[in-house]
């Protein structure tokens, strides 16, 4: 890669093969939320077509994000393991085929299996994380994986501006079926695209995999720890779901249901930790080389973060169209276009963020972001209906700026921490943005919208300190050992 090429990112110079892969890339991610979220703008017509009551489309909701968590670890590692070409095809090809059963099922638990199963997809960003990686220097990669994050996150409104319409198209009780069934063929022979599209690394690099498989490498037994305690809140996460769908809540599971799943996630951490101590348990008998060392409290540090910012945006765009509604007394029309701001923010904001941090550095950034976070949700608990609703919108506006340039600057350092590991430590931040929208949910759930900002902007305080304390600069060059056991040192300025 020529020094013009690594100094900036033309985005129209096809020609260049990093280019290419960007927009490819994006284009998958984009395809993978499309289909993750193309059931939420056809609820109305799915419940007029099978009956669903109130719980159940709740419950619809509850289940689409369940899987997440778990995939976006579990395809992490597949990343690190067998390379995002293969994994991307596979994960798109496969979630289409899901995405048209369900298109085609006639019960609410057929519905809920396979919208349960549909969650892995919600996965597919971690893929392009390690991609992009791949391609792009040091100095570029923060606005490269926000071009990858901000325009493929956009894929979830996407579905809700065009398959409502192809809805209607086909006509009848049925045409949500086909709407969804359509979503799900084009990420079928997007799948299969992308697999002859791309390749994993430039010509000539070597594509570094993690020595072991299991459970995520660290290098000290103070990070063993950390990585044990750091792994709790995402199965507790799940408990939480488990909880909502139970009898004191949803009431959709039994209480013997309710607590079989509590007992299986107790098993299931404690089946993480084996394989946690299997991959680690060296580090206590022989220390390792500094060349080799990373420090896991950046990750951690980074999770808490992905967790204020990802994790906010995911429950505020989930609830901001009936707080406009409720509090300004308008349509449902009109809250929800003044709403879509929101979100829509993610086509400039999260490149911006990328952006800022290439240039004037990782850890600085992302402390400015994660203050200007905590300031916009402060500022979001003082609208009531006396605001000016205009200036209402501008502060939402205002608040989301900072929340996903926080995003983009999140995953600017996240592949600069270790080359071989990012689609494990990609998949571990990304999961932490899904717990954080079960929690800051479960927190609207007891109280007023004013106090939910509240909590959030306390959370992000709590980011900006974990931030300030743990996370790093990155100075100079990080090691890989190449298979033939020379090592090659990576440019990460």
């Amino acid at each position: 890669m020529s020094k013009e090429q690594s100094s900036r990112l033309n985005l129209l110079a096809l020609s260049r093969p990093d280019i290419r892969i960007l927009h490819f890339t994006w284009i998958a991610f984009f395809i993978s939320f499309y289909v993750w979220f193309n059931h939420a703008p056809l609820l109305k017509m799915m419940q007029q077509s099978i009956g669903l009551t109130k719980q159940e489309l709740k419950t619809l909701l509850i289940l689409n994000v369940a899987l997440t968590i778990p995939a976006r670890i579990v395809i992490g590692m597949l990343v690190d393991k067998f390379g995002p070409r293969q994994v991307y095809s596979l994960l798109l090809m496969a979630g289409g085929a899901v995405s048209i059963a369900f298109a085609f099922a006639q019960s609410f638990i057929q519905l809920a299996l396979l919208r349960f199963l549909l969650g892995f997809i919600g996965a597919g960003f971690v893929i392009g994380i390690r991609m992009i990686s791949e391609w792009f220097p040091a100095k570029t990669v923060g606005l490269a994986e926000g071009i990858y994050g901000g325009w493929g996150n956009f894929g979830s409104a996407a579905a809700a501006m065009t398959l409502p319409s192809i809805a209607l198209f086909f006509g009848g009780a049925d045409g949500w079926r086909w709407a969804i069934a359509i979503s799900g063929v084009i990420a079928i022979l997007y799948g299969g695209l992308y697999f002859f599209l791309v390749s994993n690394t430039p010509k000539g690099s070597t594509y570094f995999k993690p020595k072991k498989t299991g459970a995520l490498e660290v290098t000290s037994p103070r990070d063993v720890w950390l990585l044990l305690v750091m792994k709790a809140p995402l199965v507790l996460a799940l408990g939480v779901l488990a909880w909502k769908l139970g009898p004191h809540n949803l009431n959709i599971l039994p209480g013997w249901a309710e607590w079989a799943i509590y007992g299986l996630l107790i098993a299931l951490y404690l089946w993480q930790a084996w394989h946690i101590w299997e991959i680690n348990r060296h580090v206590f008998r022989e220390e390792t080389p500094e060349i080799h060392r990373y420090d896991y409290r950046q990750v951690a540090a980074l999770d808490i973060a992905y967790f204020a910012t990802f994790g906010s945006e995911l429950a505020v765009v989930s609830m901001l169209p009936l707080f406009f509604a409720n509090t300004y007394d308008l349509s449902p029309v009109t809250a929800g276009l003044l709403a879509s701001g929101f979100a829509f923010m993610n086509l400039a904001a999260r490149p911006a963020g990328g952006l800022l941090s290439d240039r004037f550095g990782r850890r600085g950034t992302l402390i400015i972001l994660l203050g200007g976070l905590s300031l916009g949700y402060f500022g979001m608990s003082f609208i009531t209906s006396s605001l000016w609703l205009p200036l209402a919108v501008a502060l939402t506006m205002l608040c989301s700026f900072f929340v996903q340039s926080g995003e983009g600057a999140v995953f600017a350092m996240v592949p600069l921490i270790k080359r071989r590991l990012t689609g494990q430590i990609a998949g571990q931040v990304g999961a932490y943005g899904n717990v954080g929208a079960v929690t800051f949910l479960t927190v609207l759930s007891f109280v007023s919208p004013q106090a939910f900002f509240m909590v959030i902007g306390a959370a992000g305080l709590i980011a900006l300190l974990a931030t300030w304390a743990f996370l790093k600069e990155p100075e100079g060059h990080m090691a890989e050992v190449l298979p033939d056991g020379t090592v090659e040192l990576i440019n990460v300025k």
